[in-house]
Formats: structure tokens, sequence, C-alpha cells
């Protein structure tokens, strides 16, 4: 089995490498049989080609079996116009990757930013190639305008395939974890758009009697999250409100650099960390590689899934639990843990866990 590997801008690098380190040993370990390639995305891809993502990338990335994607610095690249393409929004347009899988536990020997006794387990499903992203809701041209100097439209797209595509997976999620869904909207305020949405969810919801499905105002859940969070077990959202309720669970369980994401469409899926690229660190081997390890971690259990492979199901269990065994010991974590370890030498504790294991 092959894999792409971008390890992208920023920290990218350094967190991608740490990832692929761990995941060579694991294929090592239960002779996996996979096979690497890499290339460049982002800056290193402007400065080479003169767009942060080329075509023939993407084209080339549908042929392989799983991808991992370093972090980028989208915020600084160049105008669309003048080559800096979005690159996961590339991705997710070019590659249908519309499952952003995105989970938040706490562990009980980290610290967490949740009031004493409180802990958190739960999967964000959000719907990543439309909803109020101005890049990824137009066949051609762009969302978002500006009429005057004075004024700027953005235009949102729902639709009730998108929609009904990843209720379909919270629930098929749920079915595996704690039977519970609950959709995130604004339908009250966004009638048409959110209506659909929670439309969609609802009948898809006759088709799993066994979950139990409920609904929340994107407001009131980040009131939720914080008071309650132990309520939750898989949210489903459109794109933006999954993008920023994400983000708050996964602080809550104690940093964004602890939870691992992926992208996923029914035929492919891509591992990428949940946190930004972090350019003020880059090259210092201070980043927690945490998120991208186990993101690959998630991205080797999809394809077990998906090619019903018990080898790559465990050793996706063993990953993970090589994370847990490493940041379980105070001398192994990381700058941003209160450790002093660096990016590669945390990821050779998680290898020497996986050793033991």
């Amino acid at each position: 089995m092959k894999l792409l590997v971008l390890p992208g801008d920023g920290i990218g690098p350094e967190i991608t490498e740490a990832a692929v380190k761990v995941l060579r040993a694991t294929d090592a370990k239960f002779e996996l049989g996979l096979a690497y390639d890499f290339d460049d995305v982002g800056f290193d891809s402007l400065a080479k080609h003169g767009t942060t993502l080329r075509q023939e990338t993407l084209d080339k990335a549908k042929t392989y079996d799983g991808i991992i994607l370093g972090t980028q610095s989208h915020a600084d690249y160049p105008k669309p116009e003048q080559g800096g393409r979005n690159v996961s929004a590339g991705f997710r347009i070019g590659l249908d990757l519309y499952a952003n899988v995105r989970p938040a536990r706490s562990r009980s020997f980290l610290p967490t930013n949740m009031s004493e006794g409180k802990s958190i387990d739960l999967v964000i499903m959000r719907e990543a190639t439309e909803g109020f992203y101005p890049d990824r809701n137009m066949t051609e041209g762009w969302g978002e305008v500006k009429t005057s100097p004075d004024m700027a439209l953005s235009i949102r797209k729902i639709t009730r395939h998108c929609s009904e595509r990843i209720a379909r997976k919270a629930f098929e999620l749920a079915m595996i974890r704690n039977k519970k869904v609950t959709a995130i909207h604004k339908a009250n305020s966004f009638h048409m758009t959110d209506g659909l949405f929670l439309e969609a969810v609802n009948e898809i919801a006759k088709e799993f009697p066994e979950v139990e499905v409920d609904d929340l105002l994107v407001d009131a859940s980040t009131a939720h999250l914080v008071r309650s969070p132990e309520r939750f077990d898989v949210l489903v959202a459109t794109n933006f409100y999954g993008d920023i309720i994400s983000d708050l669970a996964s602080e809550l369980s104690g940093s964004l650099g602890l939870a691992g994401s992926m992208m996923a469409s029914d035929e492919q899926c891509c591992a990428q960390a949940q946190h930004g690229s972090a350019p003020d660190i880059a090259g210092k081997d201070i980043a927690n590689p945490t998120s991208m390890i186990l993101s690959v971690a998630m991205l080797i259990e999809w394809m077990g899934q998906k090619h019903q492979r018990e080898d790559l199901l465990k050793a996706s269990k063993a990953m993970t639990a090589a994370v847990d065994a490493a940041l379980e010991n105070p001398n192994y974590r990381t700058a941003d843990l209160g450790g002093s370890l660096g990016c590669q030498a945390f990821s050779d504790a998680v290898i020497d866990q996986l050793g033991k294991s």
C-alpha cells in the first residue's frame, strides 16, 4: 500500500517527519508493507512551481491508498491568482474529502482546561466541502465579493446531498460509540440553510433507530461543551460551525496539539493535524507532534476498515496506545506540556513505547 507524504509549511516538516518515523516503526512491527512517496505543497511548491498546490499533485494523490498532509501557512500565502492556493481546501474539494473527523478526549494523567472532575470524549463530524467558505461553494468563481469599497458579500451553500452524507457518517460512527448524535445548527436564524441541514440530519436519523438524536444551536453548544462536555458523543455540523467547536473541544481536552484529525471521502483519506503551522517555532525542534501522529493513526485505522485488514486496525490501536503511554510519563513530554523533549525525541519515546507493547 502506498502513502503520499506532503510535509507543508511551518512546523509541518518536523511533525510530519516525527509521525512518519513512528509509522515506519509500526510498519516494521506489524509488517504492513507500506511504501512512501514525498512531494511539495505550500511555500516549497510555490518557490519551485509558482503555486502552493499543483493540479498534478492532486491528480497523483488520487492514486494513493492514503495521504499525510502537513500544516500550511494559508494566511501568509499570496492571493490565489498569484499562486497562493488553499492546500487543505484544494484536497477537500479535489478529492471530495467531505468528512473532517475531529475527536477530542481528555486524559486522566494530563491537565485539561475544564473544571475539576470534568472529562470529555467526543467526535465532531464536520462537513468540509461547502458552507460559509468562499473557496469551495462555487463551480467557478469565488463565493465572496465586494460590491463597493465599503460593502462585502459572502455566499453560503448548503445542499441536501452533502448534509445527508455527513449525517450518515455521524450516525455510523455513533453506532460503534455511545449511540448519540447531536446536530449543531442555527436554524432559528438561518431558516433555509441550517433548516435544510437539520432536516437532512433528522431524515437520516430514521435509518438509525438505535441512536439517540438531539440538536443544539451553535452558540448554546459552546456553553454546553464548557459546562457539561460529558453529555456529548458524536456531534455533526456544517463546515463553519464544525471548525469552531472542534477547536473549542480540543482545547478543553488539554490542547489542540493533543487531538488527531482526518478528512475522508468514501474512497480516500488524508491525515492532517488539527492545529496550524506555528511558523514562530518552526525549525526549532520544539513542536509537539502528538496531533500529527494520532492523525496518521486515524488514517491507518480508516485504511484497515476500508480494506478489511486486521493488521492495520491493530497497528492503529498500537500507535494510539504508544502515544498515550509516552504522554503519561512526565519525562517524555514536550515543552508545551511542561516537559523538555523535542519533537523528534518525543517520536523516539513513542517508538520506545510501541516496542514494549
